[in-house]
C-alpha cells in the first residue's frame, strides 16, 4: 500500500484534505503525519513514502514559501495532482464560558480570522503554534480563559466546546495543496488541467520577464499563476514559479516551455496534473 504523507497532527486541516483526497482515489493510502511541510517533503525525497499532500497557496494569506522553496531547490519531486481545498475556521474552547484572554492557532488561521478576531476577541492574545491541532491540545490542558481556531475534527478529538463557527474573514476561503511523489515514480497522467515550471531568469537583461511571458501569449498558453521567490544565491536573483493551463495544444505548450528553457539559467518542468476541488 502506497503511503502519503501530510502535515500532522491529526486534526488540521491538512489531514482533512488528505483523508478527503484519500477518499477520491481508486488505490487508498496509508496516512502518516509529519511534523513539518519540509520534514514531509523529504521523507518523499528519501524514499521513507511514496508521496505527501501539502498546502502551497491559500487565498486569503498567500503562497506557503517552504514549499515552493522546496520544490525549486529539488531535482526529485514533481506534482501528481493539485487538490483546492474549502478551509473552515472554528473558534473552540475547553470552558466556554470564562471570557478569553488567549488565542492559539497556527499563523495562517490566526491571519485568516484577522476581522473576527479584531471585532470580538480585540483584547486577546494571539499565540501562533505549529498546527491548529496542536493549538487545540493546549486549549485542552490549560487554564480556562484560552481558545483555539481550528478544525471541527481537532474540536472533536481534544473534546473542545465550539464558541463560533466559520470565522474565517472570507467565506471563500480555500488552500492549494499540492500531490508531491519522486520523478517517474508513477506513469504519466492521463488527465491533466495544469501544468508548473520552475525557472530562474537573468535579470540584468532588461525585458527578460516580459519575453519569457510573450513565448506563453505568442502560442495561446494561459498563465494561471505567476510567483517569484529568491533564488538564495544572491540579492536581486529570483525564481518563477508558473502555472499553466493545458487546455491548449500539447504542441504550443511543449514549445512553449523549450522556449522559455533558452531563456532561462535553468527551468524544471514539474509534470502536468489534474486539479480536483473538494469540500469538507
Amino acid at each position: 500500500m502506497r503511503i502519503m504523507g501530510f502535515l500532522g497532527p491529526q486534526g488540521t486541516h491538512s489531514e482533512a484534505a488528505a483523508l478527503y483526497l484519500n477518499a477520491q482515489l481508486p488505490e487508498k493510502r496509508k496516512l502518516a503525519a509529519y511534523p513539518e511541510i519540509y520534514a514531509a517533503m523529504q521523507a518523499v525525497v528519501n524514499g521513507e513514502i511514496d508521496e505527501c499532500l501539502v498546502p502551497v497557496e491559500n487565498s486569503l494569506e498567500g503562497s506557503i514559501n517552504i514549499t515552493l522553496d522546496t520544490l525549486a531547490h529539488s531535482d526529485v519531486l514533481e506534482v501528481g495532482m493539485e487538490l483546492i481545498w474549502s478551509v473552515h475556521n472554528q473558534l473552540m474552547a475547553k470552558y466556554p464560558d470564562v471570557p478569553i484572554k488567549k488565542i492559539f492557532s497556527h499563523a495562517q488561521p490566526l491571519s485568516q480570522c484577522r476581522t473576527y478576531l479584531k471585532t470580538y476577541y480585540a483584547a486577546a492574545e494571539l499565540v501562533p503554534v505549529a498546527s491548529t491541532s496542536r493549538a487545540a491540545g493546549i486549549v485542552a490542558q490549560g487554564d480556562a480563559g484560552c481558545a483555539a481556531i481550528c478544525t471541527k475534527r481537532a474540536g472533536e478529538l481534544y473534546d473542545l466546546q465550539t464558541m463560533a463557527t466559520e470565522i474565517q474573514d472570507n467565506m471563500e476561503n480555500c488552500t492549494r495543496f499540492y500531490l508531491l511523489q519522486r520523478r517517474g515514480d508513477v506513469g504519466a497522467n492521463e488527465i491533466s488541467d495544469k501544468a508548473l515550471i520552475i525557472c530562474q531568469i537573468d535579470g540584468s537583461h532588461a525585458g527578460s520577464l516580459c519575453e519569457v511571458l510573450q513565448e506563453f501569449g505568442n502560442r495561446d498558453v494561459n498563465m494561471t499563476r505567476i510567483e517569484s521567490r529568491p533564488a538564495r544565491t544572491k540579492l536581486g536573483a529570483y525564481i518563477f514559479f508558473f502555472d499553466l493551463e493545458t487546455k491548449t495544444s500539447i504542441k504550443n505548450l511543449e514549445s512553449s516551455i523549450e522556449a522559455v528553457r533558452q531563456k532561462s539559467i535553468w527551468l524544471k518542468n514539474l509534470g502536468k496534473f489534474p486539479v480536483l476541488r473538494g469540500k469538507p
